[in-house]
């Protein structure tokens, strides 16, 4: 073990749990406690080697029944073509683009019918009006990235 960093060693230890079963729930300061390291540590392991970009979600929840669930998920084959969608939307998105990230993600088919007009129905002008066209390019934008991020992987 002493050649290993404790990082690693946690890694390792929680992709083993993994191996078994899709999904690990752990709280962080048994983990800590388990490793003799510090809470810190553990969050650090979690960030930098549980990526969405690994093929890992991680969800948490504060407080006294807090737990940090850790799930792996099968990524999409088409991710370039994802992230190139990302940075086609950007920070904010016309109307016009917006429908046209929607078409190219349909003509993929990254999403059927009807997932494109449930996306059509969010970015729609009337369920975004802020009364500022640049605000709600910035909404519309927002939630085709948030969109686009959970096209990245399967449940």
């Amino acid at each position: 073990m002493e050649n290993h960093n404790i990082s690693d060693i946690i890694e390792s230890y929680l992709k083993q749990i993994l191996a078994e079963s899709q999904q690990v729930e752990i709280r962080r300061a048994e983990i800590a406690d388990q490793f003799n390291v510090v809470p810190s540590q553990i969050n650090y392991v979690i960030k930098t080697r549980f990526t969405i970009q690994d093929g890992y979600v991680v969800r948490s929840k504060r407080g006294g029944g807090g737990y940090i669930r850790i799930e792996k998920v099968k990524l999409l084959d088409n991710l370039d073509f994802i992230d190139s969608l990302v940075s086609a939307v950007g920070d904010q998105i016309s109307r016009h683009d917006s429908l046209a990230v929607v078409r190219n993600l349909f003509e993929a088919g990254t999403i059927n019918r009807r997932e494109a007009n449930i996306i059509l129905a969010a970015i729609n002008k009337d369920a975004i009006n802020t009364g500022s066209r640049e605000m709600d390019e910035r909404v519309r934008a927002a939630v085709l990235n948030s969109i686009l991020d959970h096209l990245r992987y399967e449940s």
